[in-house]
């Protein structure tokens, strides 16, 4: 079994309000404190079959220009999704299966370029305006009963799993692999950053607060009672982790290395995308309205984020 990170934006940052604040709010944070933030989703070869967890984001989709009060930055381009995908050695008709985190556009952007692979989704998610038109998909109804302190699970493949992980999204799933006595925890976005974990917060991001709790609760108390290597999508510490194979311990954090934050490349393309599901705001098709002119409680069409959540593109 061979687990490999698909590495597509580094350099990114999260703000601490961002990424701690979806219970107590963010106004009980730092705004100034900017953790590193990366964007890459993950491939695990089984020897028999090539499985990806999540697709990146879509071609084309324009890099974020942040400034000094932009609440996240996704990060600058390594290079396209499907470019990251065949600097590993794959092509896309090895694919047989793909989990699917969640609908969000940076976790389903390539869906479509893997002809031969099953989507497997929660059936709860499968409406999502991401994945309409597509083929091959497999609602997962989680009918293989508990795994571990998770009560519902669905078995994909010998030492694979995918977890009903409610909260962020009404959908969300995360995938467990046992490999060489670890447990690899492939997720989307349980945590933003490893810190969230650490310290048992809540990012701002969320369909359903209570469940989103209850999943982090369950997340934290596997973490604790198995050797655990956390592999998020958001932070380069979900790389660092798999490439180190280091195992969570929740009362040793290993320590921050703070983001730094570069604001001079600005540009003033006029449009501004969204860093939580990248959907892209184009005056153009708005009747030629600014950003800026939008009313205050303006929400993005894909993922009903308000727009403090958009970097100009």
């Amino acid at each position: 079994m061979i687990i490999k990170a698909v590495k597509f934006r580094k350099d990114g940052f999260y703000t601490q309000p961002f990424v701690f604040g979806g219970e107590e709010g963010p106004e009980k944070f730092n705004p100034q404190v900017r953790y590193r933030g990366s964007l890459q989703n993950y491939l695990i070869d089984t020897g028999n079959e090539v499985i990806l967890v999540d697709t990146g984001l879509p071609a084309g989709t324009p890099e974020e220009a942040p400034d000094e009060n932009s609440v996240l930055y996704t990060g600058k381009d390594i290079c396209s999704y499907m470019e990251a995908f065949a600097a590993l050695g794959y092509k896309p008709e090895q694919v047989t299966k793909i989990l699917l985190t969640h609908k969000h556009g940076d976790h389903s952007g390539e869906l479509r370029s893997f002809p031969n692979a099953r989507i497997y989704v929660n059936a709860d998610e499968v409406s999502a305006v991401e994945l309409q038109g597509l083929d091959h998909i497999v609602p997962v109804s989680f009918t293989d009963g508990a795994y571990h302190n998770f009560p519902e699970s669905q078995k994909i493949a010998e030492g694979i799993y995918f977890i009903k992980a409610k909260g962020h999204t009404n959908g969300n799933s995360l995938v467990i692999v046992e490999a060489e006595g670890l447990f690899y925890m492939l997720h989307g976005d349980i945590t933003y950053v490893d810190e969230a974990l650490y310290q048992n917060k809540l990012s701002v991001v969320f369909d359903d607060l209570p469940a989103a709790r209850e999943t982090l609760d369950r997340v934290r108390a596997f973490v604790r009672d198995n050797p655990t290597v956390y592999c998020g999508t958001h932070t380069p510490q979900g790389y660092e982790n798999l490439e180190a194979k280091r195992v969570m311990d929740l009362d040793h954090p290993v320590p921050t290395v703070f983001a730094g934050a570069d604001f001079s490349g600005t540009k003033a393309s006029g449009k501004y995308v969204c860093s939580i599901c990248g959907y892209v705001y184009d005056p153009a098709e708005h009747d030629g309205i600014a950003f800026e002119d939008l009313p205050d409680d303006w929400r993005c069409p894909r993922c009903k984020q308000p727009g403090e959540k958009f970097n100009p593109a």
